[in-house]
Order: C-alpha cells, then structure tokens, then sequence
C-alpha cells in the first residue's frame, strides 16, 4: 500500500470544487442588484472571487473583489455604481490561472466595434495551445486564466459582425464551458456541444435571465423557461430571443457531479431534480451496500439528501450524529501541527449523546484526499461510537477533472492509489462501500452505464474523457 503524506491540508481541501457560477440579467431597470441576488444562490459555486460588469447602453461598469458575494457587494453604494438595464457576474474557484484579482471575472474588453464582457464556467482544455498561438500573433494577456482566450479569438476574428466572431472564437477552443456575454446590445448565452456545464433561461416581466442553477431564479423570483441545450447560443435583444446551433454535435457529457454534489439540491437540472437523484443514490447504494447498524448518520450537508434515501430504504433511523457550524469563514489562526488536527472541528463535531454506544453507517458524497474521512471517523470513535461504517454516494474517484472542476492530481486521490480494503483501514472504518457506477446511472433515472457512449462525463471515475485534452497532451509531450 502507498503511504499517505499527512500534509496540512483543510476541510475545504478535501472536497471538490465547481469552477464558478454566471448570472446575466437582460433588460430589467435594476439589473445589477438582481444578478448581485444572483450570485448570491450561487455562492456554492465559487467562494474566492465575484464581479459584476454592466451596461448602460453606451458606457460598461465593472465592480469585482476577492472574497464572498456579501463581501463584494454589501452596500447601496457600490450596486448604484453599476448602472445600467443589462448586467453580467461571475463567481470564481480558481481551476486555471490561480487566484489574484486580475482573473476574477466577467473580464472586460474594448474591441473594435466596443465593449465585450464574458463570463466563463468551465476549463477549455486547449487554451495554453491557443495561448502560445495568440501570443506570437502579438496578442498581449493581461490574465493568466482561459477565459480571455476567448476575447482574444473574438478580437482577432475577421468575420463580420460580434456574433459571427463569437462564432469564431466558439469554433476554435474546446472543453467545457456555458458563457454569458455581452456586446453590442446583446446578450448571448452558450452550452459547449457537450453540454458539461449547466446554463439556464429564465424570464422576469420583460426581463431575460442567464444563470448556472435554478436556485438562482428562484431568490429573484424569475420564472424558468428551459435550459439551454448543449451547443446551443442564444441571442437575447430588445426585439426578444433567437436561438442557434453553430456547433458540431456531440455525445451528450453533463458533469454527473453536479448531481452527486455541486449543484444546490434545489435546483432543478436538465429536468431532473437535484434533490430528488441524491435521494435515489443513496436508495441504490442502501440495496448494493447494507449495513446492520443502529443509525444512519449524513456528513453535512452534501451527504444528507444520499443519507436520508439509505435510511428510509433500510428501515434504519436517520440522526444528526454531526452538527455543522453554518458560519466558518477562513481561519487567521496559524495552522502549526499542533493545532492543525482541530481543522475538522471547526466545522463539524459530534452529538455525543446520539452516538455514543451505537453503531452507525456515515454517508458522504465522495471521498477526495481521506484526509477529512479519517478525521470525522476519528472523532465519531471519540464520541463513544461502537462501530463505524462509511457509504459513499459515488464511486471512486480515481482521475482528475480538467472539465472545470479543481481535482487533486490522480497521485493525491485517495481511490487512485489504493484498494478499497486500503481506504478503509487508512480511514479507519469497519466497512467501506461505495455505490457502482451501474447504479450510480440507475439512479439518475438510466438503465446502467452505457461503456460506448455514457450519458454523462464520469471521466472522474473512469479515466474517459469525451474531450480530448490538448493542453495534457502537450505537457506530457514535454
């Protein structure tokens, strides 16, 4: 067995990360203090950075910081600054290009028919080609994400008019990515032909809306018309919407993550209820993998909706044996060995009273590094608990992600290096189960996993990815 490196890492290491979320409002006399709304339901999707840039029709206004949405945007002030009846904003977790304020999106650009501003969720994996190729051009990068690759394919393109150009530009990168822009009086909004990332429309009065969930409509209270299909760019003008398919088809590849964890569980996504599929996995896992024990115990939050189906298809009491605390932000505290193995406590820590003398089945969402696994087992144990299983509402992850989701590298995912026997001694578990691919997709509503042609990207699991990734392919190439 591979050894495991206890290095520092926190909670929020331990877990997945979607890249972002987007927001765009059209025509609506308050457009910045609704995507400001916007972005807030959004939060899951990206805690490091937000922006909002938006339009009046002759001058585009920009405001974006480092920090949450409430950090950014907590005064009238700043919301009056943002003038204008169309607004576009972003939520970033850094995949590519890093942290630091001049990646933090929509990005801004005078081209030479006027402003363009974009919002990006996803990863292109063939932007550093592209990149390479832009910069001998004479192209100057004033980011170091993928995102402005785009407006550098936007600018140079010699078609016509913006929207051929976007064209363009759509036509030469590759990966995942749902876009919002805005130019020249128009909104656009736009799914790769694989449709990794979700995208949705929305309408509020004479307004159009652009957002990543649902969620994010119902907190402005927008009616959801439909989602946006994979390789499909809608237009939105004052004269209304047009929708267009410049783009080769192709397999169909949404992240089957954003079910398992990112998307919020009250979203509805491709017409299929979040909430609702978390609760099927954890039914399906309770048939592949029972457990005779006296409670069944969520690790919150991501692993309650999977918790309660195990529970209500076993017959076996569902508990809050773990208590979150709902406001921990970042630590100024130094992280010293010492200290370093409270990081779990700060957010989680166990109902003594429920607990102690049982036996419990915890039920989590994935397993990523252990690192976080090992230390709630730790503590369910320090709490008097007589046995301790663990179930897992996906299978192992075993690849990275380089479809815009921040993944370890395979060398650090726990599932990559070791056998499931090792998993669960490292963790320190009675038994260890995660659900199979197979039921993973009879879930979802599918018959089982289809190995010619998935309904969904679960390169995560099984190393297929349906995107070829350029970008890898030149590092290994050296």
């Amino acid at each position: 067995m591979n050894e495991i490196t206890q290095n520092p890492f926190t909670y929020e290491d331990d877990k997945f990360h979607d890249e972002c979320g987007v927001f765009g409002v059209f025509n609506h006399e308050e457009a910045a203090t609704l995507v400001a709304l916007g972005l807030h339901a959004l939060q899951h999707r990206g805690q490091e950075a937000t922006g909002i840039v938006s339009v009046d029709g002759k001058q585009y206004f920009a405001h974006r910081g480092l920090g949450l949405v409430d950090d950014i945007f907590n005064d009238a002030a700043t919301i009056a600054n943002l003038k204008g009846n169309a607004a576009v904003g972003h939520n970033r977790y850094a995949t590519t290009g890093g942290a630091g304020l001049r990646n933090v999106q929509p990005l801004y650009a005078d081209l030479s028919f006027g402003g363009f501003t974009v919002a990006h969720n996803g990863d292109l994996t063939n932007a550093s080609k592209l990149r390479k190729e832009l910069t001998a051009q004479g192209s100057i990068f004033q980011s170091t994400g993928d995102t402005e690759t785009i407006i550098h394919l936007v600018a140079l393109s010699r078609k016509a008019n913006v929207f051929d150009r976007v064209v363009d530009a759509l036509k030469q990168i590759e990966g995942a990515y749902s876009l919002i822009i805005h130019a020249e009086g128009k909104m656009m909004g736009v799914r790769d032909p694989n449709g990794f990332r979700p995208l949705v429309l929305g309408r509020l009065d004479s307004a159009y809306i652009l957002a990543s969930e649902t969620c994010a409509l119902d907190i402005i209270g927008a009616e959801f018309v439909r989602d946006i299909e994979p390789g499909e760019l809608v237009v939105i003008t004052e004269q209304g919407i047009q929708s267009h398919r410049p783009l080769v088809a192709a397999n169909h590849s949404f992240c089957i993550f954003e079910y398992i964890y990112f998307a919020r569980p009250d979203s509805i996504i491709e017409g299929k209820s979040v909430y609702d599929k978390r609760k099927n996995i954890g039914v399906v896992l309770a048939e592949e993998a029972p457990c005779d024990v006296d409670l069944v115990v969520p690790v919150p939050d991501s692993g309650v909706p999977a918790a309660i189906g195990y529970a209500q298809a076993t017959g076996i009491p569902f508990e809050l044996g773990i208590i979150r605390n709902h406001y921990v932000g970042r630590t100024f505290i130094e992280p010293t060995q010492k200290i370093r193995h409270l990081g779990v406590k700060r957010k989680h820590n166990a109902n003594r009273g429920l607990v102690d003398g049982k036996r419990i089945v915890l039920v989590d969402d994935s397993i990523v590094r252990g690192t976080t696994s090992k230390k709630i087992v730790e503590m369910m144990r320090a709490a008097g608990a007589k046995e301790v299983h663990m179930r897992i509402a996906c299978p192992p992850t075993k690849h990275s992600c380089y479809y815009g989701i921040d993944t370890p590298t395979s060398a650090e995912l726990l599932a990559s290096t070791h056998t499931i026997e090792e998993m669960a001694k490292f963790i320190g578990v009675d038994s260890l189960s995660f659900i199979s691919e197979d039921g993973l997709y009879r879930a979802m509503g599918e018959d089982g996993r289809n190995a010619k042609t998935p309904q969904y990207c679960d390169a995560c699991f099984t190393g297929d990815y349906p995107v070829a990734l350029t970008d890898q392919a030149m590092k290994k190439a050296g």
